[in-house]
């Protein structure tokens, strides 16, 4: 059985987005993929291109690259919702200006309330050098800040290394 809230975590190119595929596609529910990416360009849409033809047609699909209220309240019990992933989500406020701390608090509300499971996938930033700029280390802790909450608020963490998941919190049986 699914945990109402498991977090998903790990680096580029980690494995992560199938994991948690994996895990709401192994739940039985009907399953709902919530896309926080904006195409930016070419690199982006092909990022993207990969991640549709890995979903066939039992996923329904909500484009939600800021709020993702509407989407949450709207899931029933027997839907098992994915969320790929915050770090688009925060790299989407970021960039347009918005109040970080009002976002994420909207965005932990919701996922509290959503009648259905819900998968969030986000990207370990912090492992890596201290950036060179103000906005690359703005958002360096901005997502730190963010996966901090997200995993208090989870029952199930999961680090994704090489396609290895490492749980560091809860269960997967």
């Amino acid at each position: 059985m699914l945990p109402s809230l498991s977090f998903v975590l790990g680096g580029a190119a980690s494995g992560k987005s199938v994991f948690a595929e994996n895990l709401i596609l192994g739940s039985g529910l009907t399953p709902v993929y919530i896309a926080t990416s904006r195409v930016w360009d070419d690199e982006t849409k092909t990022r993207v291109d990969v991640h549709k033809a890995r979903r066939d047609t039992t996923w329904d699909t909500v484009e939600a690259p800021f709020d993702l209220s509407p989407a949450l309240t709207s899931a029933t019990p027997q839907h098992a919702v994915l969320i790929d992933c915050a770090t688009m989500w925060l790299t989407n406020h970021l960039l347009e200006e918005n109040d970080l701390r009002q976002s994420q608090s909207r965005l932990l509300h919701a996922l509290s309330t959503c009648p259905a499971p819900v998968v969030i996938v986000s990207n370990e930033v912090g492992q890596g050098i201290v950036p060179e700029n103000t906005l690359a280390r703005r958002f360096r802790e901005a997502q730190g800040r963010l996966n901090i909450a997200l995993a208090a608020q989870s029952t199930l963490v999961v680090q994704v290394v090489a396609g290895l998941p490492n749980v560091l919190k809860g269960s997967l049986t």
